[in-house]
């Protein structure tokens, strides 16, 4: 473990020890006297401090607070606001990066001077220059707007900000009931095939799976309660029995103490760590799709309307506020299709060459 910023980097060493490297200053006699039982050592050829809160503070202590620049504030600000009115953390990093990258278009300028006329000539680059998405593009704008009304207080119809109209007109891919296999199968180990299962077979997102406690699987009800899922709201999904024979013996042979899924004991299993799992069974599996973790929850969707179920359970399982968002699902399962006979079937063409 290590602490680094731009003016020292604290190394770990033999868990009790911290090495210490400064770059603002040359460290010297006097600094380290100003910290409790600090010493040089002969084998690191450096400064060593305790590994204590104490020292800690003390070290700290020997560097100045520096002022934030307007664009660090304005950025601060925006993660409070953002942090008071209790949007998720995936959103907060989303909108972060967004008003960052606004802000650096715009280096001379300090943030709350930028204008509606800053806001046209930044949107008209992302879509000319970086050519971004239709959902990119949103987000963005969604940043800004919220960074002029909630933080610069102004009202809304004093500067541009035009959303682009509609939804874009692109259907999720999703993998058949053989693909699902193949990638489970190709998991390394029972608990990487438990996650990935758990995701399949309840229609989670990856947010949803990783803060699944244990508490949270009811066994006798066969119910996965999801607790603050997307829009802070609380839902239940079904328990497969598949899954629930897969979760025991998994809770033989890992042992969970708190969450489902754990990295080490009470700690969760990373967002990261589960995107990690998926790809690295995609490669395995050799599926050439371009798909992702969330790709098992639009195949759960889609599996259960091919079995002929009703589409406002599954509008309840998954937790779409809008039924238009679950009846894309009826665009990629191509039923009543199958009846269709197109116009070529009735005309007999010729399949060789004479």
């Amino acid at each position: 473990m290590k602490l680094e910023t731009e003016d020292y980097k604290l190394t770990e060493i033999e868990k009790d020890r911290y090495k210490i490297e400064v770059y603002s200053f040359q460290f010297k006699k006097e600094h380290a006297a100003k910290i409790n039982k600090c010493y040089f050592s002969g084998p690191q050829q450096s400064w060593v401090m305790p590994r204590t809160k104490e020292c800690l503070k003390q070290f700290l202590a020997l560097f100045p607070k520096k002022e934030k620049t307007p664009k660090q504030k304005a950025v601060q600000d925006l993660i409070d606001q953002l942090t008071v009115k209790r949007y998720s953390e995936s959103t907060i990093v989303v909108y972060k990066d967004h008003i960052l990258r606004f802000f650096n278009h715009f280096p001379q300028i300090d943030p709350s001077q930028l204008t509606d006329e800053n806001v046209k000539e930044y949107i008209l680059f992302l879509l000319k220059e970086k050519r971004i998405s239709f959902s990119y593009q949103k987000q963005a704008i969604s940043a800004i707007k919220f960074y002029f009304e909630k933080i610069l207080r102004r009202d809304t119809k004093k500067y541009y900000f035009e959303m682009p109209k509609g939804k874009e007109d692109k259907l999720p891919i999703v993998l058949s009931k053989q693909e699902v296999k193949k990638i489970l199968d190709c998991t390394r180990n029972l608990k990487q095939r438990s996650i990935l299962s758990t995701i399949y077979s309840a229609g989670l997102r990856l947010s949803e799976v990783v803060n699944l406690k244990i508490a949270d699987i009811d066994s006798e009800r066969k119910l996965i309660y999801v607790r603050g899922g997307k829009g802070k709201k609380d839902r239940t999904t079904i328990l497969s029995l598949e899954l629930l024979k897969l979760l025991r013996k998994y809770f033989k042979e890992f042992k969970p103490k708190l969450w489902l899924f754990e990295a080490k004991a009470e700690v969760q299993y990373s967002k990261s760590g589960v995107q990690r799992i998926f790809y690295d069974a995609l490669k395995k599996s050799k599926i050439d799709k371009k798909v992702s973790v969330h790709s098992l929850r639009h195949s759960f969707a889609t599996h259960l309307l091919e079995q002929g179920e009703d589409l406002r359970y599954i509008q309840k399982l998954l937790g779409h506020k809008n039924f238009k968002t679950t009846e894309i699902y009826t665009h990629i399962t191509g039923i009543g299709l199958k009846n269709i006979v197109s116009p070529l079937d009735q005309i007999e063409i010729k399949t060789e060459d004479k």
